[in-house]
């Protein structure tokens, strides 16, 4: 007797505890959420998170992570993040990019030196006013929210962090910017406080990230690739587990300290001994160098503070 299985159940089935990073060059058009499930159920992981969140009109790097890396998802939403924006003077949308109803056209005689003049005030710490078109919610309600009901509100500014504005091509009243920022940094409000400072209005016309966290799109797999692989294939792209912190020191412990930082207690250095590294560390087992979490550590103790299952129970 023959058994036909459907394509939910065999999902289920399917699915099991991975852990790791992977580095996907998201597609135009996907939102980040779906880009993850689609990779996720290629994968048949348990536990999957995204980072760094892109539009769906934004292209390239999105770190996911999963099984006990989705964990240390904090190193790589709270790092800088660098990217090709292509912004479009002369032209205002409520959205703040193309997506987005068309507000205002107005003629544009700039020329790329004035471009290139006006970039340097927006270098370093400056204020920035969330977009509505955003995810920021203002007394509990999100923005994107309110926008899409036709409303819009009062925000606070807040303060980010340019340290890369740079022009490297240009095309009629469409140029391509060089973007190194921190995090919370809107680009589409920067392209359309570049078109005020140039005297007319700007939006953003295209988005790619190209690097985040130390990691650049071109180690990058697509999901269409993906689909063309088998599944060895596939989880041989996924990085280790450790990666989201490779800036961190490390500290290797005894395997018989081993168990204690596993069980949340903390670890003293052998007698006559210090602990060498200080701050915030990734955690080893000496003996099979496996990976055990992160620990807050000074000369003479070593403190968890993020400890990982002894196995990937995700």
């Amino acid at each position: 007797m023959s058994v036909v299985t459907s394509p939910t159940s065999q999902a289920v089935r399917l699915k099991r505890p991975l852990s790791g990073m992977l580095l996907l060059d998201k597609a135009q058009g996907a939102t980040s959420n779906a880009a993850l499930q689609s990779v996720k159920h290629l994968l048949g992981a348990i536990k999957a998170g995204h980072t760094g969140t892109l539009d769906p009109m934004a292209t390239g790097l999105l770190p996911l992570l999963f099984g006990q890396a989705t964990r240390l998802a904090s190193f790589l939403s709270d790092a800088d993040k660098r990217y090709l924006a292509t912004i479009r003077l002369g032209q205002r949308t409520d959205s703040g990019d193309v997506t987005g109803r068309v507000l205002e056209e107005k003629p544009v005689h700039v020329s790329p030196h004035e471009v290139e003049a006006v970039l340097s005030r927006f270098l370093g710490e400056i204020q920035q006013i969330p977009p509505m078109h955003s995810a920021v919610r203002v007394d509990g309600r999100r923005l994107y929210q309110l926008a899409h009901r036709g409303e819009t509100i009062e925000r606070a500014p807040r303060t980010v962090r340019i340290d890369l504005l740079r022009l490297v091509a240009f095309e009629g009243r469409e140029y391509v910017l060089d973007v190194k920022c921190g995090k919370g940094t809107y680009i589409r409000a920067l392209a359309e406080d570049i078109g005020a400072a140039l005297g007319c209005v700007a939006t953003l016309a295209a988005l790619r990230r190209t690097a985040a966290a130390g990691f650049h799109v071109d180690s990058a797999v697509t999901e269409s690739a993906l689909r063309g692989m088998s599944q060895v294939e596939r989880e041989s792209m996924l990085l280790p587990t450790d990666r989201p912190v490779q800036g961190l020191a490390e500290v290797m412990l005894p395997p018989s300290e081993s168990g204690r930082f596993l069980h949340g207690q903390s670890v003293r250095p052998r007698p006559g001994e210090l602990f060498e590294q200080t701050g915030l560390v990734r955690i080893y087992d000496g003996g099979s160098h496996r990976f055990l979490g992160l620990a807050t550590a000074s000369a003479e103790l070593i403190v968890p503070h993020l400890v990982l299952a002894r196995t990937d129970g995700a």
